[in-house]
């Protein structure tokens, strides 16, 4: 299986100046969990996904990567 990129949250977190620690502190969430979403080896939840989005004032959609070839 294809390594394949779903999220922009890394490039998020550099943007607006926040690190994956004051992310997992934010949501409760173990560290390592948000290493994984950030190099996109998991993916977190629709409900986190809603959270980070107003935890980093941007909208869901400049989390997500969509490949418009694929849907």
């Amino acid at each position: 299986m294809t390594h394949k990129e779903l999220n922009r949250l890394k490039l998020l977190l550099v943007e607006k100046k926040k690190t994956g620690l004051w992310l997992a502190e934010q949501l409760g969430k173990d560290k390592t969990t948000i290493s994984k979403w950030c190099t996109n080896s998991s993916q977190p939840d629709v409900e986190c996904l809603i959270k980070i989005s107003k935890l980093l004032n941007v909208e869901l959609s400049d989390i997500l990567i969509v490949d418009n070839e694929e849907i």
